[in-house]
């Protein structure tokens, strides 16, 4: 009969080297490095955690490393859509404060609120874009990273914003999660060349790095830089001289853009708002 140590030996063994194994395994990026900011970018990314995702982007993006050329596009279409996502809920509240005429204070803080936000995104995404316009020159621009969650479907909670009807907090909340989700889905597919279309742009992104023509990006960041300077027009935030810089950004940003109609269209809408501020 085999002795009860000659028994445990063998497992003893197994578990021995089981323990070595996994310590030799990949190891998790370092806490604070570029590595461990890009990795906390998808997995916040993946989980439509959008404002953690931009915030992991952002410290990424502090320092020059190896991650920067596919991070910067990245950026751009996470805060023009986080940008756009607020914006729109802020004119949710702004319409709801006219339908609820007899005490509108409570819309007219969150239509406050919200494009506040919506100015910190846009701002972000403004001078991310002259950093990518100043260092990168490819002509195809990487998408890399995953194609978003969400839905274009109008959003019950901000329709209830707009008619008026008063919201509790955790209403507030969805309709702030489910704009950002539309908006950053939105973005998405503008970047890929396929506006609007979900459909084909998710077709576009199950291959993984998405390859865009650099005149197809820089026309859709032309596209956000102008309808983000919307954001500082009189009857909102008032600050024209932001409102200049987004739209001579992107009156930039469409010198890179052969002369197509959806160029040119764009640029006679630029010009002519540009013109009214004068």
């Amino acid at each position: 009969m085999r002795s009860k140590t000659a028994i445990l030996f063998p497992a003893a063994v197994a578990t021995a080297l089981m323990v070595v194994s996994c310590s030799t395994g990949p190891q998790a990026p370092e806490k604070g490095t570029p590595a461990f900011y890009w990795s906390a970018a998808r997995e916040t990314f993946s989980t439509a955690d959008y404002i953690a995702a931009d915030d992991n982007l952002s410290k990424l993006l502090k320092t020059g490393n190896e991650f920067v050329p596919r991070a910067l596009p990245w950026g751009l279409v996470l805060s023009s859509g986080i940008a756009k996502g607020y914006s729109e809920l802020a004119d949710n509240f702004e319409h709801g404060a006219r339908a609820r005429k007899a005490d509108p204070a409570a819309f007219r803080k969150q239509t406050s609120d919200q494009r506040t936000l919506a100015s910190q995104y846009a701002l972000e995404f403004a001078e991310m874009f002259q950093r990518f316009a100043k260092n990168n020159q490819d002509q195809t621009i990487t998408l890399d990273f995953p194609f978003p969650t969400g839905s274009v479907a109008p959003i019950p909670e901000a329709l209830k914003i707009s008619a008026g009807v008063a919201a509790q907090p955790a209403d507030i909340e969805k309709a702030q999660n489910r704009s950002l989700q539309k908006a950053v889905l939105l973005a998405t597919c503008l970047a890929a060349g396929a506006p609007d279309d979900t459909a084909k742009a998710q077709e576009m992104f199950k291959a993984g790095n998405v390859q865009v023509p650099r005149q197809v990006f820089m026309l859709a960041m032309a596209k956000s830089l102008y309808e983000l300077g919307g954001l500082y027009g009189p009857m909102k935030l008032d600050k024209p001289d932001k409102q200049k810089i987004f739209w001579t950004t992107a009156i930039t940003a469409l010198e890179a853009v052969p002369q197509s109609k959806d160029a040119k269209q764009l640029n006679t809408k630029i010009q002519t708002a540009l013109k009214k501020k004068i």
